[in-house]
């Protein structure tokens, strides 16, 4: 059965012998964004939440500061038509965030392992997910996408669109934390990342500097809190 995002493929499994055989596959879809009538990227997406990653990606970018800088946001035949009260690159949020957050371990465990629940990952082992969490307890929002940076663009644009204060949430994702992720989440405020993967030195240096967590090799029952361990109890 096919869908927007899995393709029935036919291919040939070579085990000891050749047999035919056929599963389904990840599509990958080239999503066309235009802002205020220019061409802004061509993103190879996941085709779900594409207007959360749309947001999400603009904010992350600096694009815009919140949801409410785009006047409209209209998605036709894998083509994004977004217009803007005015454009902004560039800009960036303060590098510091301020914020007393904390969350207990257990709670960062649980919320690492809802985000390794998905259907899609388990039948193709293609895509990578993220999730934003209100006190480390609420699930605002879990996406799958073939890139982690995709995944959490998705997830920070429907934390835009609620409304969410992000200074009280917890971003968890399944891949490495290299420092273009830690830049999307100083962006949007986030005090706390976690996930099954590790992390790089540039990635904790800003993250040290900038008043962001890092618990990475969140696996079973123990995890490595690289920088700001004084938020996790």
């Amino acid at each position: 059965m096919e869908s927007k995002i899995l393709k029935k493929v036919n291919f040939i499994r070579a085990n000891g012998e050749f047999s035919a055989a056929s599963e389904r596959i990840v599509k990958e879809t080239a999503l066309i964004i235009n802002v205020n009538g220019k061409h802004f990227a061509t993103a190879m997406i996941l085709a779900t939440l594409e207007e959360e990653f749309i947001v999400g990606n603009l904010f992350t970018q600096g694009i815009i500061q919140s949801a409410a800088d785009i006047t409209s946001l209209t998605i036709k035949n894998n083509t994004a038509e977004v217009t803007l009260a005015e454009v902004k690159r560039g800009q960036e949020k303060p590098l510091n965030i301020a914020s007393d957050f904390k969350i207990s371990r257990e709670d960062v465990f649980q919320c690492v392992r809802a985000i390794l629940k998905s259907e899609v990952f388990t039948e193709t082992e293609a895509v990578h997910s993220a999730g934003l969490f209100f006190n480390g307890k609420d699930t605002i929002c879990i996406a799958e996408d073939l890139g982690r940076h995709n995944a959490l663009d998705k997830v920070i644009g429907r934390g835009l669109l609620q409304g969410i204060d992000f200074s009280r949430t917890l971003a968890a994702s399944t891949g490495r934390q290299p420092s273009e992720m830690i830049y999307k989440c100083r962006q949007a405020g986030i005090p706390i990342i976690a996930t099954k993967g590790v992390t790089t030195t540039l990635a904790i240096e800003i993250a040290e500097k900038a008043g962001i967590t890092i618990a990475g090799m969140v696996r079973g029952d123990t995890m490595i809190v690289y920088s700001h361990p004084e938020r996790i109890v």
